[in-house]
């Protein structure tokens, strides 16, 4: 089977795309949403293009840090970041939020999540996978298939929280 290097699901949510926004963009929240980031720190407090944070994460007994960047932040549109270890890109994580309404009393938007592994070529991008390897548990070639599940698991979570209000 050929590896994916891309991957990205998507939901429907009884709710403003400003509203699934602020839910998906206010980062001290992803560990709420994602079955493996369990803690996150943000540099400073606004969140737009350049902010920088740490994610904290865990499968099962191995736990793991990653760095990001904030690379897109377009309130009810888009918002996405980079994620490296050790200053090498691994990933770029993004969502993207689309009115599907036709009423404007009944908001509903399409989240999308989607994933890109960055690992693509040179001695740096083994090295990376190698690391992933060793602190996930996941060889890269599963990377993707063990991220769609949780992107199901993250995106049901954002549609919870968000319609529950």
């Amino acid at each position: 089977m050929d590896r994916e290097w891309v991957v990205e699901e998507s939901v429907g949510v009884a709710a403003g795309a400003g509203d699934v926004y602020a839910a998906v963009a206010d980062l001290r929240r992803m560990g709420e949403w994602s079955p493996e980031v369990f803690a996150t720190w943000v540099r400073g407090r606004a969140i737009a293009p350049g902010t920088r944070f740490v994610g904290f994460n865990r499968i099962g007994w191995r736990v793991w840090f990653t760095t990001c960047q904030v690379t897109s932040a377009v309130p009810g549109e888009a918002f996405a970041f980079r994620v490296s270890s050790f200053g090498i890109p691994v990933a770029l994580w993004g969502y993207r939020f689309e009115d599907v309404s036709d009423d404007p009393s009944a908001p509903r938007t399409r989240l999308t999540e989607y994933w890109e592994d960055l690992r693509r070529d040179g001695r740096s991008a083994k090295f990376v996978s190698l690391l992933g390897k060793v602190f996930t548990g996941v060889p890269a070639e599963r990377r993707a298939d063990v991220n769609r599940a949780g992107m199901r698991a993250t995106l049901g979570r954002i549609r919870t929280a968000v319609e529950k209000g």
